[in-house]
């Protein structure tokens, strides 16, 4: 079975979140096809892996994929924030934990939940199907505002207002139930100038609409605090994005974790005595080489930050 996703960043994952001697475990959040998963295990034979993902069909994928590891990679059906938060007391720390925030090819090419506006698949957009609200009932059901401001706040769309109005109308004709309806509806939408541009002008709407639809937004700080909760001393966290908004957040909390201080700004003299939780390991967020985005293009957009938690046994 031949994957249909190429991983993003993987050498500098795997140079960033190089495993110290100590280290053994390694968690991929964010499993996919598995193909950063792989490429650890096949790097460092010391590791063995758990591969965390809420879908269980491209997770099916990663299972054969990862055959020839055998024992050395257990899997684990779920979201990645509930693995963390339900993480056993009595088991080995995680070392190294990874976790890659893209959506996986898989999904825009073979799930056939509306992912890609090319093609009539239902407007669903579920990762997992036991989430109750698809992207065809937010469509259908939002009032303009509010789908607006979806669309604005998730997807950071300029032309939001005159897209929520143009989807108003027509579902007035008849409801949406298809990825391809919908982008043609965008599309005539937004100004002539803007249907011609570098990405298609339904890209920031499906984008908003997915996020809505998975609550990554609100599910991310909760994800990274339980990630690190979890995490060995002296252990790496790394996290790729691709929108800003995710970006955001992760620099916000890694920047958190690195300060001295916590005390609020306007305090001033420090009585938190505080220490730094972790070590921030990229002071900028690592992008793909030219020659990466030249043979994989979804890639110029991903961002890697990579912490490492600091261990205070040592001193």
């Amino acid at each position: 079975m031949q994957p249909v996703h190429t991983s993003v960043l993987l050498e500098e994952c795997l140079e960033l979140l190089k495993p110290d001697a100590s280290h053994n475990l390694f968690v991929d959040g964010t499993l996919g096809e598995g193909g950063h998963t792989e490429a650890f295990l096949k790097r460092y034979p010391q590791l063995n892996a758990v591969g965390v993902d809420a879908d269980a069909s491209i997770q099916e994928r990663a299972k054969e994929r990862l055959k020839p590891f055998g024992e050395r990679v257990q899997f684990h059906l779920g979201w990645s924030d509930d693995f963390f938060k339900n993480y056993p007391k009595d088991s080995a720390p995680p070392d190294l934990i990874l976790l890659d925030l893209g959506i996986s090819m898989f999904h825009y090419i073979k799930s056939g939940r509306g992912f890609s506006f090319s093609s009539a698949e239902p407007l669903d957009m579920r990762l997992n199907p036991d989430l109750s609200v698809s992207a065809a009932d937010i469509v259908n059901s939002y009032n303009e505002k509010d789908l607006a401001d979806l669309i604005f706040n998730y997807g950071e769309e300029r032309y939001s207002r005159k897209i929520a109005s143009r989807i108003l109308e027509q579902r007035k004709v008849s409801s949406f139930t298809n990825a391809k309806e919908l982008a043609d509806c965008i599309y005539k939408a937004v100004p002539q100038n803007y249907r011609h541009g570098k990405i298609h002008p339904a890209t920031k709407t499906f984008q908003a609409l997915r996020i809505a639809v998975n609550g990554e937004l609100e599910r991310l700080p909760r994800l990274l605090e339980l990630a690190f909760s979890v995490l060995a001393p002296n252990g790496k966290l790394g996290v790729i994005t691709f929108h800003s908004l995710e970006d955001r957040i992760v620099k916000m909390y890694f920047k958190d974790l690195g300060k001295n201080c916590t005390c609020p700004e306007n305090m001033p003299i420090c009585k938190c005595g505080g220490k730094p939780r972790a070590e921030v390991l990229t002071k900028k967020a690592v992008k793909a080489s030219d020659e990466e985005i030249r043979l994989n293009p979804p890639s110029r957009s991903a961002r890697l930050r990579v912490v490492r938690k600091i261990d205070y046994r040592e001193n």
